[in-house]
């Protein structure tokens, strides 16, 4: 059973830079690994995944202020988030896929964490 532990977000101002952690348990092969957010009163999207054998995939709104760099084969991620901006303020969740499709059918969440950007 996959379990998903995610620490980091907070606050900070327009410009600024965050970085959220996701640690998952439970798999000792390379998953698939993503991070989503669901904005105020907007369902979740997808921001960025991060495949078993290493490609990545971003949302446009994204690609090149966010990366997520995996920490070797192991299956812990980060979302490194630089220029922030207000429309990125969110609630930001983990998610893990142990199956080796792309792209990821995640079925593995972690609560999710808020960061706000004002």
């Amino acid at each position: 059973h996959v379990q998903l532990v995610e620490s980091g977000g907070g606050s900070v101002q327009t410009g600024g830079s965050l970085r959220l952690s996701c640690v998952a348990s439970g798999y000792t092969l390379p998953m698939n690994m993503g991070w989503f957010r669901r904005l105020p009163g907007q369902e979740r999207e997808g921001v960025a995944a991060i495949a078993g054998d290493g490609r990545t995939d971003y949302a446009d709104s994204v690609k090149g202020r966010f990366t997520i760099p995996r920490d070797g084969a192991k299956n812990i991620i980060e979302l490194q988030m630089h220029s922030l901006k207000p429309e990125d303020t969110a609630t930001y969740y983990c998610a893990a896929d142990p199956g080796c499709r792309w792209p990821p059918d995640f079925g593995y969440w972690d609560q999710g964490t808020q960061v706000t950007v004002s």
